[in-house]
């Protein structure tokens, strides 16, 4: 009965302590750690145990192993960089009596380059997929802000075609430019699909099976 009483009342303390404004800007950066760290999780474990077990060879264990590496380190980076950007946002806020834009373009410069910055597998899906994301929300910025006139007819049949035109003859010309992970996905589709022995490995499997 103690015990539940103590449980109630260090509850109701850590609750009122939460609801302090004073503590709100740590209070928000904790919680983008914990949501960074969560998120992280969440979409890299799926990828990741799709990926691995499709393309990477070796034992179970050696593929779980991959797995949870791949999470844990998608997981600790993006709970660093939200840490970092919502840290340092918040300190120039503090420090200047105003929020500007600039603070968040500088407060992600520096997570970027401190989390982001390091080159592997990781970071490096991670920064493609932004830069995709980037390019598409500039052309559109562009567009509404009258840098670039309105296109009169859709550009996404031009774009789809140009980047279906530019990755093929990458891949079959140049493969080693791109990222490890798309030459699989492409090896997969376009190389292995070349290269059969019976109906085995050609409706049932990608490769003939080994006898152990």
């Amino acid at each position: 009965m103690a015990g539940s009483e103590m449980f109630r009342t260090a509850l109701f303390t850590i609750n009122n302590f939460l609801q302090q404004e004073q503590y709100r800007a740590a209070l928000a950066v904790i919680k983008g750690f914990r949501n960074g760290a969560v998120y992280g999780a969440k979409i890299r474990a799926p990828h990741a145990l799709v990926m691995t077990f499709l393309f990477r060879s070796g034992s179970l264990r050696d593929k779980l192993k991959a797995i949870l590496k791949a999470t844990y380190t998608h997981s600790r980076n993006l709970a660093y960089f939200v840490f970092t950007y919502k840290g340092l946002k918040a300190l120039q806020e503090k420090m200047q009596g105003k929020t500007l834009q600039s603070h968040a373009f500088l407060a992600a410069c520096v997570g970027g380059w401190l989390v982001f910055g390091d080159n592997n597998n990781i970071n490096s899906q991670i920064n493609m997929y932004l830069l995709s994301r980037i390019l598409f929300a500039l052309s559109r910025l562009a567009v509404e802000k009258g840098v670039i006139p309105q296109p009169k007819r859709d550009p996404f049949p031009l774009f789809a075609t140009l980047v279906w035109g530019i990755v093929l003859w990458l891949f079959e010309y140049y493969p080693h430019t791109l990222q490890p992970s798309l030459q699989s996905s492409m090896n997969y589709l376009y190389h292995d699909s070349n290269i059969w022995h019976d109906i085995s490995d050609f409706l049932v499997y990608n490769k003939p099976r080994t006898s152990s």
